[in-house]
């Protein structure tokens, strides 16, 4: 289960994979690491068919009777509950440069890191996303009000992945067909696309720390209390 990744290509590089048509994330910062019920930047069709880039929050809330922890991952797509928020207009592409998954070690478990190259080029998770009223963030700042809230989906790890997170893997969209289909394609066909990708396509680009290692420092405090669904 995938709980912390990062984006740190800039804008551009996500107007021109994902054809943006809109930004109204302002001056993007580097995010070398993204924690569960974070604002991040999502590419979703609004409501006038444009394909915009904006800033949402990770985390759905769970399914009913099923506690409060966020769900950051999703991967029943079979589920009723998920089947209402996969349809067209609330899928939407999370980009990132690099996520990471926890190697079982004692004492305490290992930040690994993985990229499509070690470069870290963009690419995308296939996500959701939905509106959402009530209270994010902190005890101590609480944000009230209206939410745009995301999740993407997960798959059977690959050779790579397995290596240090058996059960699960991020569903990655790498081309523009794939981002494509995913977005604006019948619900069959993007969920095709809700499976590891081939072996040998990962690398390990760090390891040992809270950050994807592409900057000196960081000043992000990890949100507990997440899940997948």
């Amino acid at each position: 289960m995938c709980n912390l990744y990062s984006y740190t290509k800039g804008q551009a590089a996500i107007r021109e994979l994902a054809r943006a048509m809109r930004d109204t994330t302002g001056n993007l910062p580097m995010l070398p690491g993204i924690f569960p019920d974070a604002a991040a930047p999502v590419v979703y069709t609004a409501r006038d068919g444009a394909r915009e880039i904006a800033m949402m929050r990770w985390g759905f809330p769970p399914p009913p009777n099923l506690g409060t922890r966020l769900v950051t991952n999703v991967r029943n797509a079979a589920s009723p509950y998920w089947r209402n928020w996969l349809k067209q207009e609330f899928r939407c592409i999370v980009p990132f440069s690099s996520f990471c998954e926890y190697a079982d070690t004692a004492p305490r478990k290992t930040p690994t890191w993985f990229a499509l190259t070690s470069d870290r080029p963009p690419a995308f998770f296939a996500g959701i996303w939905r509106p959402w009223t009530g209270t994010r963030g902190t005890k101590a700042s609480p944000i009230e009000g209206e939410h745009r809230l995301f999740s993407f989906l997960t798959t059977d790890a690959n050779a790579e992945v397995g290596q240090i997170h058996p059960k699960a893997m991020p569903a990655i969209l790498t081309t523009a067909d794939e981002v494509e289909t995913w977005l604006s394609g019948p619900l069959e066909e993007a969920l095709a696309l809700q499976r590891p990708l081939p072996d040998g396509s990962l690398r390990v680009v760090a390891e040992g720390q809270a950050w994807d290692g592409s900057v000196d420092e960081i000043g992000l405090i990890p949100v507990k209390g997440a899940t997948g669904a």
